[in-house]
């Protein structure tokens, strides 16, 4: 962990040999969130005193207004170097966060050529797979041999994110392959790519959405997924560290939504008390005016628990069943969806799957209701009437649970909103009404 105050008496010393050795120490991930609880004359200091590949592996941590408020200050010719330094895609994410005008200026201290690659990357809307690629790989053309390829690879090389595959491409720009490092080594210097080009990649288009790409990439066990664009021209490349953060931040978002709350923004403490209570409180209000449709129903039941008042006993058992049932039913097809290993297709298998677990888990479910009423003293008929309504309640939350998130999947919407409170609630009232119509047919009433 690194000292704060250790950094701030190395800044007031402006000793750039020992700055150098103490950051050596460090991750730049470490040192942004230290970078992070400085004032802003410290953070120039420590950009200043650093080389401009560092400043720019510490600055890509940061959050984009902070990443251009700290440029913005600098010297014009310490921001360029800096900026030059940066991942392709870190600038594009920034130069959207500001305002067009301060992006402009920041623009034109990029070369023509990473400008406009820049620029293309900022087109993409968020959280597509071209908003992710960066810029920064190894691209050769199909006819050049492999002694030119190495002569480029060590000219690029150390500006490239990923340097274990090199981007064949044609006369266009479109993508023609990707080769191993290993493999252009091995060749001999006179080939040229274009002989040892297979033509099997593996791609995603631009307009691809972020966690389609991340479970591409997953599935076939990929360091990098090249983007390209209409006529399959390569525009950027996205590397697994770029769609790790991508399925963090899917798993984050459902897990809020199973929860019944809308995804935070940013991190718990970042997150201020009323954003809080914005993130929650629409949820909390769905889920209260429709729980109130259970005090509906019981007041429609009402004579029916007069003259059977030890009905009224299990009804937060019954409910409460149904609930849990549902959200882990619901829990599993998210999850499933997400990965890949359910699909619409399979609405079939999974009711089957679901109906015959729920049958199971629900016998069991409805013996132990059975001998807890019996264990309560109630009559053996109400008893029978809590062992089958158990049973009922659990097939149908299982059912329930089971479609509607391949429902909504289907309908291009998120699964994760048929959240654990929403299933809950929505079992809760059918819950009551199986219960009692089940009370009424075997009690005669």
């Amino acid at each position: 962990m690194i000292q704060l105050e250790e950094l701030k008496n190395l800044l007031s010393n402006c000793d750039e040999n020992s700055m150098l050795t103490f950051v050596g120490n460090f991750k730049p991930y470490d040192l942004a969130i230290c970078v992070e609880k400085l004032d802003r004359a410290e953070q120039l200091q420590l950009m200043r005193l650093l080389p401009p590949e560092i400043s720019a592996e510490i600055m890509e941590y940061l959050e984009p207004i902070l990443q251009y408020q700290i440029l913005n200050h600098l010297e014009e010719y310490e921001t360029s170097q800096v900026l030059n330094k940066m991942s392709g895609d870190v600038v594009a994410d920034m130069m959207l966060a500001i305002h067009r005008h301060q992006a402009i200026k920041l623009l034109n201290l990029l070369p023509q050529d990473y400008r406009d690659k820049v620029l293309t990357l900022m087109t993409f809307p968020e959280h597509t797979a071209g908003s992710l690629a960066t810029i920064d790989y190894i691209a050769a053309q199909s006819s050049w041999t492999i002694e030119r390829t190495l002569q480029h690879i060590r000219k690029v090389g150390h500006d490239a994110e990923i340097t274990s595959y090199v981007y064949v491409t044609g006369i266009k720009g479109e993508l023609l392959d990707v080769v191993s490092l290993k493999r252009i080594i091995l060749s001999e210097p006179q080939t040229r790519l274009e002989d040892i080009v297979i033509g099997e990649v593996i791609s995603v288009p631009a307009t691809m959405k972020q966690e389609e790409a991340a479970e591409l990439l997953s599935r076939y066990d990929l360091v990098a997924l090249p983007v390209v664009e209409v006529q399959n021209r390569l525009i950027g490349v996205i590397t697994v560290d770029d769609l790790i953060d991508v399925i963090h931040e899917e798993a984050t978002e459902d897990i809020h939504k199973l929860g019944g709350s809308q995804p935070l923004t940013d991190a718990y403490f970042k997150t201020s008390v009323f954003h809080l209570y914005r993130k929650r409180i629409v949820w909390l209000l769905i889920l209260f005016v429709a729980e109130a449709y259970t005090g509906t129903v019981l007041r429609h039941y009402e004579e029916t628990l007069s003259e059977v008042i030890a009905l009224a006993f299990f009804v937060p058992l019954l409910i409460g069943t149904g609930g849990n049932t549902g959200t882990q039913t619901v829990s599993t097809l998210v999850r499933a969806l997400a990965v890949g290993d359910v699909q619409f297709r399979d609405i079939f298998k999974v009711m089957r799957k679901e109906m015959t677990t729920g049958l199971l888990t629900g016998a069991s479910i409805s013996l132990i209701a059975y001998l807890r009423a019996l264990f309560l003293g109630v009559e053996s008929n109400v008893g029978l009437v809590v062992a089958i309504t158990a049973m009922c309640i659990v097939i149908w939350a299982s059912f329930v649970a089971a479609i509607l998130p391949l429902i909504l999947h289907k309908l291009k919407a998120d699964p994760a909103v048929v959240s654990g409170p929403f299933i809950t609630t929505l079992v809760d009232g059918t819950g009551l009404i199986i219960y009692f119509t089940i009370a009424k047919i075997l009690l005669g009433l």
